[in-house]
């Protein structure tokens, strides 16, 4: 059969070009709602009763003819209320729920940060696409930045009373005093929060990013935890010699530029019978199996944006976000890792959680 034999169909033609006018509206929609949580107009929303944009404005510390037009756009968008015979705009609390840092969370608009920022490499992910490489992390602005509000919705809020006791008897451990490493740590606030709730444990963070250690140093600090140090470390040779009795890695293996020597190297960290517990993608590494994935084109975006690039911009593998459970239990087996189970909580649908022993 030849394609001038295939009868074009109108009707999915339309649809199509229907979803694609969607595409645009969202996008601009991600946009917008980036802006919001970044100048605050959205949390001021929420705290307001119906107001006016100079109100708005005012209450946020913003010009008011930007805030004017980003509230027309949020208005057309469905997003925000608006009644002309007084001029006066509200965020319905259906709305607020899932837009302001209150609502944490749950607030979706800190996720949608990922779009403007992954704008800002566009062209050097097209240059990729020509020449193959990679973009590193220092050409990312704001990565670390927004990853630890990521963190902060998705880790934080649950980490001692849901993240810890996934872990058997690891709430008591702790207590006790055990030894503590965390891989990929970022900013470092999951480990402060842990280091400052268990202050008889020991803990250490390790990362690439000096940029990521100075903000985890600087919060201990403020906090006042002294059991906490921070190093700046390849992953992939931290030299570790059986020194720790848990390990954890929150959303820090696929982009590595060796995730499989990484967990080798967390591996050998542990002392015999210790702990690893490894947040990840939760999604198949059977390309079909994720086609009605919620967040799939997301998140395959964010593996082409960011967390494919990066890693090949080392000269890594080039995992990429969406490497899927099926190849991250794999690895574990293939580093003596025996795998205890894989579950989820109710508020991260996005991730697993590994939970593995020596």
């Amino acid at each position: 059969m030849t394609m001038e034999t295939i009868a074009f169909d109108e009707r999915k033609a339309e649809v199509f070009a229907e979803k694609m006018f969607a595409v645009l509206d969202h996008g601009a929609l991600a946009l917008l709602t980036s802006v919001g949580h970044r100048t605050g107009l959205l949390d001021a929303l929420g705290n307001l009763p119906p107001s006016t944009s100079t109100e708005i404005a005012s209450d946020a510390g913003l010009d008011e003819r930007y805030a004017r037009e980003w509230l027309a756009g949020m208005f057309t968008a469905g997003v925000v209320e608006y009644e002309p015979s007084t001029a006066q705009y509200s965020l319905p609390a259906e709305h607020a729920s899932f837009l302001t840092r209150a609502a944490s969370p749950n607030n979706m608009a800190a996720f949608t940060q990922y779009i403007g920022m992954f704008g800002t490499v566009e062209d050097k992910i097209i240059e990729c696409f020509e020449n193959g490489g990679g973009v590193p992390y220092s050409e990312f602005t704001r990565f670390q930045e927004t990853m630890a509000e990521d963190s902060g919705q998705t880790v934080l809020p649950v980490l001692i009373d849901k993240i810890v006791p996934l872990v058997d008897g690891l709430s008591d451990r702790l207590r006790q005093g055990i030894d503590v490493l965390d891989v990929g740590c970022g900013s470092g606030l999951a480990l402060v929060l842990l280091a400052e709730t268990f202050p008889n444990s020991r803990f250490i963070g390790v990362d690439i990013s000096a940029e990521g250690l100075a903000t985890g140093r600087n919060e201990a600090v403020r906090r006042d935890v002294t059991n906490i140090r921070f190093e700046q470390r390849d992953a992939t040779k931290m030299w570790f010699d059986e020194q720790f009795d848990l390990v954890t890695t929150f959303d820090a293996v696929h982009d590595q530029k060796d995730p499989a020597a990484v967990v080798r190297e967390i591996h050998r960290a542990l002392r015999p019978g210790g702990t690893y517990l490894m947040q990840d993608i939760a999604a198949s590494s059977k390309l079909e199996n994720n086609r009605n994935l919620p967040l799939g084109t997301f998140l395959y975006a964010i593996s082409t944006f960011h967390c494919m690039t990066v890693s090949l911009s080392d000269g890594g593998e080039g995992l990429g976000t969406m490497w899927g459970e099926e190849m991250a239990m794999e690895m574990l087996g293939k580093a003596d890792f025996e795998l205890l189970k894989v579950t989820k909580l109710e508020h991260d649908p996005q991730n697993n959680y590994y939970i593995s022993q020596k």
